[in-house]
């Protein structure tokens, strides 16, 4: 491979032969983690927006989110094609119609050529995927499922609301359909050794998936996370140990595994600490000179 790890945009362009980029969407759903069905408070580093834009409660459709983002994209990256990407809270957490109606309204704007579904391991059944599965002839399908980490200890310490087994029969039940499959992890999680960050890696790559989401932990505004923080029960990764782990981390993934993020994009005005998680570009060379003066690269590792 061209560069140590294999890029998002390098997937697109072997795919498309273009700039393709991802649309966020808000399409104003919930999650059982907030609304009572498993909890009301959510995971402790999730705040009431969801990781979300918040532009649905600004009164933009999914139409008018896309056309925006689209002019906004084509501009900054010259991109040709696009990806609707519905990303806050839980996005097969709805009655099929809603979503079907949602997913339609999405693929019907020019120069979409596919779906990225952001969910929850227990929020899919068999009616969304086979759905999904349709859309799958025409449009390339992402699920990207929110797993944070393989250790079950961890997740009842987030309060995720599922365990590990959880997101591997997910991972099973939607394989097979042409559906592309991608987890989501987070390096820093309170309690977690490296050992344990790593364990999850091997754990996610035994699993044969298509793709990765690899997120910092930052702390943001109005979450448990910010008490954890501020009471000094818990401490941030400092830059460089961070680019570390994640070197280390994509030494134990399949090198065909599309590595769709490296760190995090946290809200400005939102974000208590780490401060550096701001500095986006310095976060990814440092990842890329380490993974040069290692010699090293996706997947080195890997069984």
């Amino acid at each position: 491979m061209k560069n140590r790890f294999y890029d998002l945009n390098t997937y697109f362009r072997n795919i498309f032969g273009c700039r393709v980029q991802k649309i966020t969407v808000d399409a104003g759903l919930n999650c059982p983690n907030r609304d009572g069905t498993i909890s009301e408070h959510g995971c402790i580093y999730c705040n009431s927006k969801g990781s979300g834009t918040g532009a649905h409660a600004r009164g933009l459709s999914v139409t008018k989110q896309i056309v925006s983002g689209k002019s906004a994209l084509s501009r900054r990256y010259g991109a040709k094609k696009f990806i609707a990407y519905f990303q806050s809270f839980s996005n097969t957490y709805a009655p099929y119609d809603e979503l079907k109606n949602l997913y339609d309204e999405a693929l019907s704007v020019e120069d979409i050529v596919g779906l990225s579904i952001g969910t929850r391991p227990d929020c899919i059944n068999e009616p969304v995927l086979n759905l999904l599965q349709n859309y799958s002839k025409d449009y390339l399908v992402w699920m990207e499922y929110g797993l944070q980490s393989a250790n079950d200890s961890t997740l009842i310490l987030i309060n995720r609301g599922h365990d590990f087994e959880c997101f591997r029969k997910a991972v099973e039940l939607t394989k097979g359909r042409n559906i592309k499959i991608c987890a989501h992890v987070i390096l820093g999680l309170p309690g977690e050794e490296k050992s344990w960050m790593l364990e999850t890696a091997k754990a996610v790559g035994a699993l044969k998936i298509d793709g990765i989401k690899i997120h910092l932990l930052y702390v943001v505004k109005g979450t448990k996370m910010e008490e954890m923080y501020q009471n000094g029960s818990f401490r941030c990764l400092e830059q460089e140990e961070y680019c570390e782990i994640v070197c280390d981390f994509l030494e134990l993934l399949p090198e065909e595994m599309v590595i769709q993020r490296l760190t995090g994009d946290p809200h400005r005005d939102e974000l208590v600490a780490p401060m550096w998680a701001l500095e986006k570009a310095k976060t990814l060379s440092l990842i890329k000179n380490t993974l040069e003066k290692r010699d090293s690269r996706q997947g080195k590792f890997a069984f």
